[in-house]
């Protein structure tokens, strides 16, 4: 979601003006300091008018830089100058570089640059300071506010509002029929039913609705209150509490858009960002440990029991599309239990099977899998189709875990469930570490996998077997 998308017409306007006369007198200065001449000649007009013009392009797409009240931070604020400086700078040097225009000295640039970067922020920060100081100790509170409800919407819009903005907002007070933490029960100022009452004989500017959105008559009747005592009725959606989920919410260009849950993976970027990932570490994985492992352990399975060196099954991957896994064969051949797990002691695991499962080495083949798009180095671990076809009955959510590519290692493995599930509550718990692996990925969080995958390997799983 963009957070702080509004700002007033004045800001839009006077700030990226003042930037102007900022960067005008950053040109002047570095022609002093390079040039030794506070003219302009040349082409320097005219650059001077194609960086000032992107700059205001720029801005007016940016346009969290001219906040100067207190919903943005400091620290936020020399971000977004920062990145927009940046995105300047490329662009100039695509420019220049495509069009091959070397009329500007590199020294030139660098100092104009440089002091167009130190004079906006400074001038930036000062306003804001200004701003803010004049708002903390010449103005009056713009906005006394109360929250209809206690739950975590109200509670969220209370903490944010608290340390952005605690003067020109001042909490009056949670109104709610619910129960409360003890922490919070010195800011409820009343039940629902007492709420018009403190209004009536407190100043109150704006009430903010945070309970479910189901409840229309209430919603209507403070409404109607609001309206006819001149106060600003403004809802906070608890989307948590309507839908009784946890639901996100992000935007389509302006149109919100509501999700139940949060799909990381089904970004784009995020996507190409893996399948790259996949693609390298699969290559180096093939080409420098193939080679040294691969016909040592091949090795190892012939002399231990008769049969093929590698062992191929058919697996539900993405959206229950089957694939051709491989791994290196750890069963003895022809027991024509193919679709039953191994248990700790299961005769079917051969001497050399037992450590090449202790320590995953009977799923090195599977890196041809993410060669070829079938897995993924990180994802919910592929299962046999037996146990999707069992578990889907009686764990709900148990296809959600198919709706991205299946890995060779994956968070719940690594948090120690893997291996045989005696238990229906162990594979709920396998489901519930891989549904959450789908809410919160990040490439950090693939690569901690990766890492814990690694140490296990090095130490042994007490439960791969």
């Amino acid at each position: 979601m963009e957070r702080y998308r509004r700002y007033s017409d004045a800001s839009s306007i006077i700030l990226p003006a003042i930037d102007v006369v900022l960067i005008f007198a950053s040109f002047r200065l570095a022609g002093w300091l390079i040039m030794h001449s506070w003219h302009f000649k040349g082409y320097y007009p005219f650059f001077f008018a194609i960086f000032a013009l992107l700059w205001w392009i720029l801005s007016g797409q940016l346009a969290n830089i001219y906040r100067v009240d207190k919903l943005i931070t400091y620290p936020e604020k020399l971000l977004y100058l920062m990145r927009t400086f940046l995105v300047h700078a490329c662009i100039i040097l695509v420019v220049v570089l495509t069009l091959k225009m070397y009329w500007l000295p590199l020294r030139y640039l660098f100092a104009v640059y440089t002091l167009a970067v130190i004079s906006v922020v400074c001038g930036r920060f000062l306003l804001t300071f200004g701003y803010r100081a004049y708002h903390q100790h010449i103005a009056r509170p713009h906005s006394r506010f109360i929250i209809v409800g206690a739950g975590e919407s109200g509670q969220e819009l209370y903490r944010f509002l608290a340390s952005h903005d605690p003067v020109g907002n001042q909490f009056q007070g949670f109104f709610a029929d619910e129960p409360v933490s003890a922490g919070l029960r010195p800011l409820v100022r009343g039940s629902l039913a007492d709420l018009k009452k403190h209004c009536l004989r407190t100043q109150i500017d704006e009430i903010y609705f945070s309970l479910p959105l189901d409840q229309h008559e209430l919603i209507e009747e403070l409404s109607q209150f609001a309206d006819d005592h001149f106060l600003s009725f403004r809802i906070v959606p608890d989307f948590r509490g309507t839908v009784r989920k946890d639901v996100s919410v992000y935007y389509y260009d302006h149109l919100p858009i509501l999700t139940i849950r949060q799909e990381p993976l089904h970004i784009r970027t995020n996507q190409v960002l893996k399948r790259v990932f996949d693609l390298a570490f699969s290559l180096a994985v093939i080409a420098l440990l193939f080679p040294v492992v691969l016909p040592l352990l091949a090795l190892l399975i012939k002399l231990d029991s008769p049969g093929p060196i590698f062992f191929k099954q058919m697996r539900p991957g993405k959206r229950n599309h089957l694939f051709p896994c491989y791994k290196l064969r750890t069963m003895r051949t022809g027991h024509g239990q193919a679709e039953l797990q191994a248990t700790k002691t299961d005769p079917r695991v051969t001497r050399v099977g037992r450590y090449l499962r202790k320590y995953n080495l009977d799923e090195l083949p599977q890196f041809f899998n993410v060669l070829v798009g079938h897995m993924s180095v990180v994802g919910p671990r592929p299962n046999m189709i037996s146990q999707l076809e069992e578990y889907s009955k009686h764990i709900r959510t148990y296809q959600m875990r198919h709706a991205v590519t299946p890995g060779i290692t994956g968070y719940a493995q690594v948090n120690g469930y893997r291996g045989e599930t005696q238990v229906p509550q162990a594979m709920k718990k396998r489901v519930e570490y891989d549904l959450k692996y789908l809410e919160t990925w990040s490439f950090g969080l693939d690569m901690k996998i990766i890492g814990q995958t690694v140490w296990n390997m090095v130490r042994g799983e007490k439960n791969a077997y």
